[in-house]
């Protein structure tokens, strides 16, 4: 039996964590759940959006399942996300991003990873106000983080038989910055001359994504452009309900769903799950348990190519408890 933290989020983030418990409990999955809570209601409850009773479950079970958590925009607490990642130093952030059965798209055979340096770069946030008219923001890459991300993006290449690693920046403008990403992904695709190895400017990247998203394989990006990047990524595949994303450290790894709690639907019933399970597939998989991570996969694409119970941003009316029901029926046949 393993004891995985699950945090439960705020907004529809409880309602779709018990989606994730009630399909695990169908599969007989051989895991018990050590129960946390973050965001915007345990601020108010406890004084900060992330207690570090969270933190040490994290570290004690060494994987988590997280649902979507609010951060406030332009102003309040720090993201819960960013300070997990800085925290725990969970420095891959991982996004596969591929056609899902049954989810009608603009585009067939995409089939991208994102892998995003988790830890530094401007959207650290490390900010100051130089004057009541002017804001500065600090844009942090280092060789040491440069350097395992790509080994990262590169290692994964290797062992999942991918063929193309693109490091995506945009050195032509941040010369010293971008340069010095660039360079430590150049060091290290020396070390893999099995796989090819090319760098794309992020805005042209972007274009060419939408123009033809199948031409690209594997990308390796800093903070900031991986953040933008794979949400547009996962725009070619439906949407960001169906999104799944990994928080990858040395020692821990937190798995998500990358949407937002979505609070004008909380407690509606009317949540989409999809992202959250298709993260615990990745976790599954993670921890070794791949026959199970393949059993609930198989589940949810099928649900999804029947058409009929689904939720409706998925272009049906099913509620989140249809939706898991129909799965676990899945599950069971």
């Amino acid at each position: 039996m393993r004891t995985i933290t699950l945090i439960k989020g705020d907004g529809i983030g409880p309602e779709i964590s018990k989606s994730v418990v009630d399909i695990f409990e169908a599969l007989k999955a051989p895991i018990e759940w050590d129960f946390q809570e973050a965001g915007a209601d345990v601020a108010e409850k406890e004084g900060s959006p992330l207690p570090q009773k969270v933190l040490d479950s994290i570290k004690k079970n060494g994987v988590a399942l997280k649902a979507p958590v609010t951060t406030p925009i332009g102003k309040g607490f720090r993201s819960v996300n960013v300070t997990l990642r800085k925290e725990l130093d969970l420095y891959a952030s991982l996004r596969p991003a591929y056609n899902i059965p049954g989810i009608k798209t603009r585009y067939e055979n995409v089939d991208l990873i994102t892998v995003r340096e988790n830890t530094e770069d401007l959207y650290a946030g490390i900010e100051r106000k130089v004057d009541d008219d002017t804001m500065e923001s600090i844009k942090l890459i280092t060789r040491g983080a440069s350097t395992r991300i790509a080994e990262f993006a590169f290692e994964y290449a290797r062992k999942n038989g991918r063929k193309t690693v693109s490091a995506i920046s945009k050195a032509n403008i941040c010369k010293l910055t971008d340069g010095l990403f660039l360079e430590c992904a150049r060091n290290v695709a020396e070390k893999y001359p099995e796989i090819n190895y090319n760098e794309v400017l992020v805005d042209n990247l972007c274009m060419q994504l939408v123009q033809n998203p199948t031409k690209y394989d594997v990308l390796l990006l800093p903070n900031l452009y991986g953040d933008i990047v794979s949400d547009l990524a996962a725009g070619l595949i439906g949407g960001l309900g169906v999104a799944q994303g990994a928080n990858i450290g040395k020692d821990c790894a937190v798995f998500e769903a990358v949407h937002g709690s979505a609070p004008d639907i909380k407690g509606q019933n009317k949540a989409n799950p999809t992202a959250l399970l298709l993260s615990s597939v990745m976790m599954l998989e993670y921890i070794g348990e791949n026959e199970l991570a393949d059993r609930l996969k198989n589940a949810i694409f099928n649900v999804l190519k029947g058409g009929v119970s689904l939720t409706a941003d998925l272009g049906g009316n099913a509620a989140t408890t249809e939706y898991t029901e129909a799965i676990i029926k899945e599950i069971n046949r």
